[in-house]
């Protein structure tokens, strides 16, 4: 049976559960997993879920090196093994988080944040969802009517975003907000809002901004 390799969208950052199996093959099926979402989890933090797998400090080092050349981030381990939690302690990761659900997260006024923290939703957001964060908030699926992004920093959906969205939330008039469908009920950038028109014909990636004081849209490309 083909490991299996589960992403969720935390505070934290990207929290990944891998299935029990060889160390290997379930190591191979999550560099297989990552290397499909390209280029989109450069900078991500992540959080690895080994469960019951004991691995020996050489093998988290690599592993380590192999993310960070991919520009992610190993940041912590849980597992149920002492000898993994040894190890990873011994290479400076963390080995314990807070996993409440994502739709939790709140605004923490007291905390001096200014958009260069990110969190990452690996799923769609349906109706009655609402994400509510310090720095930029990026999902990987569709936000669905009815669900709400509020960001302090910038905002990029990996899908239709069809709910409503403040980005520049604490009043960061160069945010910006990007997605393959900009569909969204209402768009607010620091403190300017802008409607959706109903008929908005070919749906293609944009960007919204903030240009000559007001919000508009533009083509979303690819730099560089």
């Amino acid at each position: 049976m083909r490991p299996s390799v589960k992403f969720k969208g935390i505070r934290e950052g990207l929290l990944v559960t891998l299935s029990d199996g060889e160390w290997s093959e379930v190591e191979h099926a999550l560099i297989e997993q990552l290397d499909a979402q390209g280029d989109f989890l450069r900078g991500a933090k992540l959080i690895l879920n080994v469960e019951n797998h004991v691995i020996h400090a050489a093998a988290l080092g690599k592993l380590r090196d192999q993310l960070s050349d991919k520009g992610i981030t190993l940041w912590a381990i849980l597992t149920n093994s002492p000898t993994t939690e040894q190890n990873a302690q011994a290479l400076g990761m963390a080995t314990r988080i807070y996993q409440g659900p994502v739709e939790q997260v709140a605004r923490t006024k007291e905390k001096n944040l200014d958009g260069d923290e990110a969190i990452l939703i690996h799923r769609t957001l349906r109706s009655g969802a609402r994400i509510d964060f310090d720095g930029h908030i990026i999902v990987i699926g569709d936000v669905n009517p009815g669900a709400e992004l509020i960001a302090g920093g910038n905002v990029i959906v990996w899908g239709k975003l069809r709910g409503m969205v403040h980005a520049g939330a604490h009043g960061n008039t160069s945010a910006v907000v990007c997605a393959l469908g900009l569909l969204p009920t209402q768009l607010r950038i620091g403190d300017k809002i802008a409607i959706s028109p109903t008929d908005r014909g070919e749906i293609r990636p944009e960007m919204a901004l903030i240009r000559d004081d007001k919000v508009v849209a533009e083509p979303w490309m690819r730099q560089g």
